[in-house]
């Protein structure tokens, strides 16, 4: 059974349509061209857009430390100088990286300034060299203490604009009525199609879509920024790399390494997907061969290795062959680590995915022209809560032991 043969197809309920299109894409084409979109739509509740322009905050974790900017001459000095007090508050116990002493924090006294009441542990006050990092390992309360002062995450706000995706089909009436040799009629095939550019058209613009407006036609446009924009624009340099004439395991490990370094909840793992084009795929297996051995014994009947998933020191990668990237050659070399959680599609009020038929049973004319045909519209735009989690890879070529 096809996707336009749907109860949405028969009862022409638009309600239905809206409610499932990214499903009924994933069931009739789980292997499709648009995985990304479909995953973000079912794994996240899509969200309502209230203008073209959306705005929404982009926030990571905190986690508090400092960096002493002089020394500690001894275990009596109270009053430590540090690079930033930002992330700090009184009650924050401090591990010196050096010494592992533990001091707490009594009073943030300026933007560079702490004093601290030293020793909390086991270990003995004394003194810090300059550059010492300091690391929050909890903190610790009197009884019957007063309420402390909150701990706020300070968001960065991003701006993106909603995009109107449009696909249409369309088939004479005479050519409707001819019967297929094999498989669906003429306009089911032609629906089906439909919908399938309509979810690719939304899943290239996640990806590689950047925000614009201009005039067209009279008109104002716009479009969306897309996952590599975002990860280009908003997160370190280190998510973005260009891979070299070859790559090894190293160097794969330290492109893909910063997605783990902030995240956008406390439930978020260190789990990640990661797209990838046939070129990267083979360069990622080739690391994985090359970097071990095996053996061809009498009598086996097949030979190889073929790795889904790929681990370092950090978290995993379960590889996803991306149709799309497959296309031309420069997208084959491409690998994308996303972080599905950090992504939420958003739907202006009223655009999710809408079908409108013309020339079916009669319910709409399309000026008269003796054809059929159909309109897909949907206006969306996307939020990256945690650009930081997420990293790109182009040029995979080679891969070396």
């Amino acid at each position: 059974m096809a996707l336009q043969d749907s109860k949405f197809y028969r009862d022409h309920d638009s309600e239905y349509l809206r409610k499932s299109f990214a499903g009924q894409m994933v069931r009739y084409q789980p292997n499709g061209t648009a995985p990304l979109w479909a995953m973000t739509s079912l794994l996240t509740t899509p969200g309502t857009a209230k203008d073209v322009e959306h705005g929404y905050f982009s926030k990571s974790i905190v986690f508090p430390k400092c960096t002493l900017t002089a020394a500690v001459a001894d275990g009596v000095a109270t009053t430590y100088t540090v690079d930033s007090t930002a992330t700090l508050l009184p009650g924050d116990l401090l591990r010196s990286a050096e010494t592992g002493e533990i001091v707490r924090v009594q009073t943030v006294a300026s933007a560079t300034s702490i004093t601290v009441l030293r020793a909390v542990g086991q270990i003995a006050a004394g003194a810090v060299s300059n550059s010492t990092n300091l690391y929050c390992v909890g903190n610790a309360f009197e009884q019957a203490s007063l309420r402390p002062q909150s701990r706020l995450i300070n968001p960065n706000r991003v701006m993106n604009n909603t995009q109107i995706f449009r696909n249409s089909w369309a088939l004479p009436k005479t050519v409707s009525k001819i019967m297929p040799v094999v498989g669906e009629s003429l306009d089911s095939e032609s629906r089906m199609d439909c919908a399938m550019f309509h979810s690719q058209a939304m899943e290239t613009a996640m990806i590689f879509g950047q925000k614009s407006g201009q005039l067209q036609n009279g008109q104002y446009m716009t479009t969306m920024d897309g996952l590599i924009e975002t990860v280009r624009r908003l997160a370190p340099a280190g998510n973005t790399n260009t891979a070299g004439a070859t790559t090894n395991y190293d160097q794969l490990e330290a492109m893909v390494n910063p997605v783990f370094d902030t995240i956008a909840n406390g439930r978020t793992g260190n789990d990640r997907l990661l797209l990838v084009g046939g070129g990267a795929r083979k360069v990622i297996n080739d690391i994985g061969r090359k970097s071990g051995q095996y053996q061809i014994v009498d009598g086996q009947t097949n030979f190889g290795l073929q790795f889904q998933t790929f681990k370092t020191s950090r978290g995993s990668f379960r590889m996803v062959e991306h149709p799309v990237f497959n296309s031309n050659d420069d997208w084959k070399k491409l690998a994308l680590a996303v972080d599905v959680s950090a992504l939420r599609l958003m739907y202006l009020e009223g655009r999710q995915t809408e079908n409108i038929e013309y020339g079916m049973d009669g319910r709409h004319t399309d000026d008269g022209i003796d054809a059929i045909g159909g309109t897909l519209t949907t206006e969306m735009t996307m939020e990256n809560i945690n650009p930081s989690s997420h990293a790109v890879i182009w040029g995979l070529t080679s891969g070396v032991a």
